[in-house]
């Protein structure tokens, strides 16, 4: 696989670089010729111009290409509007084919019904390369249409772009299907001596506190937590609703979390009632977490996931990169991301407005994002050093430490707010002595299992064990409180200890030296065998002050009744335990 890249600024010089093409390509006995073409230039007959040229000079070569944010070329952002490359492979083995057709949200369905049915008909096809025009589009669909596609095939590409983020138009063209405004191309790649590996890179990381999206609707995103979305930024970054909030917003985009992978959504803009305008669509009901780029852990992600990508021994780097890290960068600084991969193989590309990448089968539509795909035909190289990622160092800014100290302030107060939380939540539903359920709580759980039962049919038996200190009056009498508060904890620990191990068992204190357990899914001969073993457990404890201590316990399962009904038997169960003589289990039906 040979590559050339073009930097288009005339047409004499990108004349003799076409001839240059063509005389490699007859020394060489190449095959297959395909030619992209990236235009920040929006001016369909300069991109016309450069098509015919291609069309008269090597007129069996495929191209491709769409209008795009800005270029890369040799790893580095390109300083001209235009440019071109050409990817010749040679294996004969190796095969190419183009596929574009109309785009649009109503038509999405059908697009990936036809990439189906041409992937199906040709099983040499291991990757589909894509452009499309999303502008305003909801590509939730698509990208589920797009994951039944058959497994082993890989899937890669952006969304095509104008160098000016405010303005909608943009194109996609190939050759002999000309130029869509809304369109999406599929250049299907394959054969036994190619080999593919895309990966995407973020760099962003995200907090820890989590917000829950409330309300959403495709790409607007209208609350967090019941709240109008801006708040967050408002409150917790005091970021507000002004002519620099995008720019702002660029540092801390939100982390969507989707399965086991943390997809980037970045804020554009704010609507009157506080709701985000985000790059692209949102769930209702997912989990978002505000994120954070600092440069220098950017680049730390580059040169851990780019080491893969040496590793594999590419022949050609493709990149897509959204136009968020250009913003976020600056012009200055973007290439610090991309050129070291140009050390391991020529890596060009194109800034895009949304990209994507299938991943286990599962297709997503990323922001914020670097898309790496490397190619390569035959098996990699066994010999030449390959670049050491973990030890390629980049100048990178003086602000860089105190955004990281800033953040590993912010990390170490949440997770210490988080386990303040953690606590009080736990102490609002537990007991202060025992540390078992309090009352409140474990009548919850009971009302909740007798409501799941209604809801499920009866199919689960439910049973309650409610026990009684005997004769505690007179341990507080006589030995005083703090010795009964010892029975009491005691008591608590025999109910850990018998009941560990058990699923379904609620263990609560329900008032002074009574005690309640609930066992959502055992029957009433269970619950008794249970109460037996809790009865002999805490007789054989015996205290150096007040001696060995005794339980009555009362045993019921659940009819379908109410909870107060449940409570009265069970309560009447433990009566007739202590006037049938105290130290007994009564099982009341």
């Amino acid at each position: 696989m040979k590559q050339f890249q073009i930097l288009y600024k005339d047409d004499k010089g990108f004349l003799e670089k076409l001839k240059e093409i063509k005389e490699w390509r007859t020394s060489h006995s190449g095959y297959a010729t395909i030619f992209r073409i990236y235009s920040e230039d929006m001016e369909l007959e300069h991109i016309r111009h450069i098509c015919d040229c291609l069309d008269n000079e090597m007129p069996d070569a495929l191209y491709l290409g769409c209008t795009s944010n800005a270029n890369i070329m040799d790893g580095a952002l390109s300083d001209t509007k235009i440019i071109l490359t050409c990817t010749i492979f040679e294996y004969e083995t190796t095969q190419a084919k183009i596929l574009q057709l109309p785009f649009t949200e109503e038509n999405a369905a059908k697009d990936v019904a036809a990439l189906k049915k041409h992937c199906d008909a040709n099983p040499w096809v291991q990757a589909v390369e894509m452009h499309a025009t999303i502008m305003d589009m909801s590509m939730m669909e698509f990208c589920n249409e797009m994951s039944g596609l058959r497994e082993d095939i890989q899937v890669f590409g952006g969304g095509a772009f104008n160098p000016d983020m405010d303005d909608e138009r943009a194109l996609v063209f190939s050759k002999g299907n000309g130029f869509l405004e809304h369109g999406i191309i599929f250049l299907l790649l394959g054969g036994n001596d190619f080999h593919t590996y895309s990966t995407f890179i973020s760099g962003w990381k995200p907090l820890k506190r989590k917000f829950r999206v409330t309300k959403a609707d495709r790409e607007i995103l209208y609350e967090l937590d019941g709240k109008p979305a801006l708040d967050v930024y408002r409150r917790f970054l005091n970021i507000n609703k002004n002519e620099r909030f995008f720019s702002n917003t660029l540092e801390f985009p939100l982390f969507l979390e989707h399965g086991d992978i943390d997809i980037l959504r970045c804020p554009l803009a704010v609507n009157d009632d506080d709701s985000l305008v985000m790059s692209s669509d949102m769930q209702e009901d997912a989990m978002v977490r505000l994120a954070y780029g600092d440069p220098e852990t950017i680049l730390a992600s580059i040169r851990e996931d780019g080491q893969k990508i040496a590793d594999f021994g590419p022949e050609v780097i493709q990149t897509f990169s959204c136009a968020a890290r250009k913003a976020f960068w600056g012009d200055e600084h973007i290439s610090d991301e991309t050129i070291l991969f140009n050390s391991v193989a020529p890596t060009t590309g194109f800034y895009t407005h949304g990209e994507f990448i299938r991943i286990k089968g599962d297709m997503l539509n990323f922001n914020v994002t670097l898309v790496l795909v490397a190619m390569r035909e035959g098996e990699p190289p066994k010999t030449g050093e390959k670049v050491n990622f973990a030890k390629a160092q980049i100048d990178t800014d003086e602000k860089i430490p105190i955004i990281r100290r800033f953040v590993s302030f912010i990390e170490a107060s949440t997770a210490e707010l988080e386990e303040m939380n953690q606590k009080l939540a736990l102490n609002s539903i537990t007991d202060g002595l025992t540390r078992l359920y309090n009352r409140a709580e474990i009548e919850r759980r009971i009302r909740s299992a007798l409501d799941k039962r209604t809801y499920q049919g009866a199919r689960n038996n439910i049973s309650l064990i409610m026990l009684d200190i005997d004769n505690f009056k007179k341990v507080n009498d006589i030995y005083g409180h703090q010795e009964g508060d010892c029975v009491i904890q005691a008591l608590s620990d025999v109910l850990r200890k018998t009941t560990t191990g058990l699923d379904c068992c609620y263990l609560g204190r329900w008032g002074g030296e009574e005690f309640m357990i609930l066992l959502s899914d055992s029957n009433a001969d269970d619950a008794v065998t249970l109460a037996e073993k809790i009865r002999m457990a805490f007789a054989s404890v015996s205290y150096e002050t007040a001696g060995c201590q005794t339980v009555s316990i009362g045993v019921t399962q659940a009819k379908d009744e109410t909870a107060d009904a449940l409570y009265n038997r069970v309560d009447k169960a433990l009566y007739m335990a202590k006037a049938g003589g105290k130290n007994q289990v009564v099982r009341l039906d």
